[in-house]
């Protein structure tokens, strides 16, 4: 069965890989399992047709024969758990890498995007200078932990897993404001995610498509 993703007609960060398509584009990559693109507008992310499969209006949005998701979180773990390459075979390292995709998106990710929030959509509110440094302490007190954990290691659970992939993505969105640069290993583990080859592919995908280019699943 075809597998369909939707993403954004024209991405608001230009095609640089912080918008959430890039994360399932990037699973099914991981897992060699081929896909199409429906782009959307912002004016039909609030259309009845996309509002069926998203309730949210956001995309992406999934779709497999009668399989429609939404969320990437649920999105890549149907993904992972379809196809080898981002679970272990080993229960028990499966479920710790189910426990770092949790703690990716429910844990790390929540300070990043109240930063975003402060700055992008609340830049110009009187109370932004001062909220600003907390939401930036919270940041760093949870890149902290989490740079403590991984240590020298090369992936947060002996190999590359899902946890990894979401956690790879959601530190992407740091690397604008610095905040990363300021945590050696977690900017080196970002990296080593960004240079898997299944990354790149996801990558030039997006890219092609605010480029003007068609896009290749």
């Amino acid at each position: 069965m075809t597998i369909t993703i939707t993403a954004f007609e024209r991405s608001p960060d230009g095609g640089k890989g912080l918008a959430r398509d890039t994360r399932v584009r990037w699973a099914l990559e991981e897992v060699g399992q081929a896909y199409e693109v429906r782009l959307v507008s912002f004016r039909a992310m609030k259309e009845p047709a996309h509002l069926g499969l998203h309730p949210f209006g956001q995309i992406p949005t999934y779709e497999e024969g009668d399989l429609v998701l939404f969320e990437t979180g649920a999105i890549v773990f149907h993904i992972a758990e379809r196809h080898a390459g981002l679970l272990p075979d080993d229960a028990n390292a499966r479920a710790r890498a189910i426990t770092w995709m949790f703690a990716a998106l429910n844990t790390v990710e929540p300070p990043i995007l109240d930063l975003a929030t402060a700055r992008v959509l609340e830049g110009d509110k009187p109370w932004t200078r001062e909220r600003l440094p907390l939401v930036e302490g919270r940041i760093r007190n949870r890149l902290g932990q989490l740079s403590a954990r991984l240590g020298n290691a090369g992936w947060l659970d002996a190999a590359f897993s899902a946890g990894d992939l979401m956690m790879v993505s959601v530190l992407l969105r740091l690397k604008p404001s610095g905040i990363l640069g300021e945590f050696s290993k977690l900017a080196a583990y970002v990296a080593r995610g960004e240079a898997r080859p299944a990354y790149q592919r996801a990558f030039a995908a997006q890219l092609a498509i605010n480029a003007g280019k068609p896009s290749a699943g």
